[in-house]
């Protein structure tokens, strides 16, 4: 981001990305000037906070004013702190497009624009608020995308609304699974909710993330589990309102299950998870640490059980040879 180049980098959620394009923004920053100078995209209000507080420690000695834009919050407040000019913007797209549509906020002077999780972003529909975002600020900006995933959705912003970009690949440390008891599970794939069923009856499960591949999946999921009650859903299809007490409802305990896609559940810090349940085997060894990491948090112990149906071979064996007999096979038999 320093030369000033457009740039897309992959990147997961604690990879340090948010210093990476923070301090050269900062730096780039005209102090002196009461302009909106630079405006970062995220796709919830917790990340968006957190990009705002980390912004605002980076731009201390510089007196860089950041205001943070987000649902949920008083717009009458947000509406105060714009006329206070400050430099960086950091907003969730629906928040910003109300501001821009009351003409609280405009975009003409912004020299530095950033997308941040722009998978997740996608996923939660917003790619027709942020490509109207885009089309307010200037030709002539620097534009930065940050993804885990580089799927034709983001080639397709690239190409629309980026100049030539430099791509990066930023790694994150992967979790340690030392600590976690990690089982496969033998079942049919048609089986998989019986065997869902029976290890939520059987196994100590006193708070479980399910892991499925899809958004449409995790719905069937819940649906098909609904009448044992206690089953939260957790994807990029939900209004953020309806994310925050899917959350809240897990951490309190209200539900049991939380059922959720890769993208939505990246990022969170849930502390009490006791099981991490693959239901749709993970598509790479990353990706698989990544999930099963969300366990055994704070020193608490915790268990990952992963199911291998027929179609799941060959990601299995992958599992198999890296992990190697830290992986056992689960005692449970659906068919007893």
């Amino acid at each position: 981001m320093a030369g000033g180049k457009d740039m897309i980098g992959q990147a997961e959620t604690g990879s340090g990305k948010t210093g990476a394009y923070g301090i050269p923004i900062v730096e780039r920053l005209n102090p002196s000037s009461r302009t909106l100078q630079a405006l970062i995209l995220a796709p919830t209000r917790e990340l968006a906070l957190q990009i705002a507080d980390d912004l605002r420690a980076l731009g201390r000695e510089r007196r860089v004013s950041v205001v943070a834009l987000f649902g949920g919050s008083s717009i009458i407040r947000q509406m105060e702190e714009l006329r206070q000019r400050p430099q960086i913007a950091v907003a969730t797209p629906g928040r910003l497009l109300d501001h821009m549509q009351r003409r609280t906020v405009h975009l003409g002077s912004v020299a530095v624009m950033v997308l941040d999780e722009a998978d997740r972003m996608l996923d939660m529909g917003f790619l027709p608020d942020v490509s109207k975002i885009l089309s307010q600020t200037p030709p002539a900006r620097q534009t930065a995308l940050f993804s885990a995933t580089i799927s034709p959705e983001i080639h397709e912003i690239a190409q629309r609304w980026m100049r030539t970009p430099t791509w990066v690949r930023i790694a994150a440390p992967l979790p340690t699974v030392d600590s976690i008891e990690q089982f496969y599970l033998e079942v049919a794939e048609q089986d998989k909710v019986k065997a869902l069923r029976r290890l939520m009856r059987d196994q100590a499960i006193s708070s479980g993330l399910v892991f499925r591949r899809t958004r449409h999946r995790v719905d069937r999921l819940a649906r098909s589990l609904d009448r044992e009650g206690g089953v939260g859903v957790l994807h990029g299809g939900l209004r953020e309102s309806a994310r925050l007490r899917a959350l809240r409802a897990f951490e309190e305990k209200r539900t049991r299950l939380l059922i959720a896609t890769n993208v939505a559940a990246r990022g969170l810090d849930l502390s009490n998870i006791s099981h991490v349940i693959n239901f749709d085997m993970p598509e790479d060894i990353e990706t698989y640490v990544h999930r099963v990491g969300r366990t055994a948090r704070m020193g608490r112990a915790g268990t990952a059980i992963t199911f291998v149906g027929q179609y799941d071979i060959e990601m299995f064996e992958q599992l198999r040879k890296k992990f190697g007999e830290t992986l056992k096979r689960h005692p449970l038999n659906i068919y007893a």
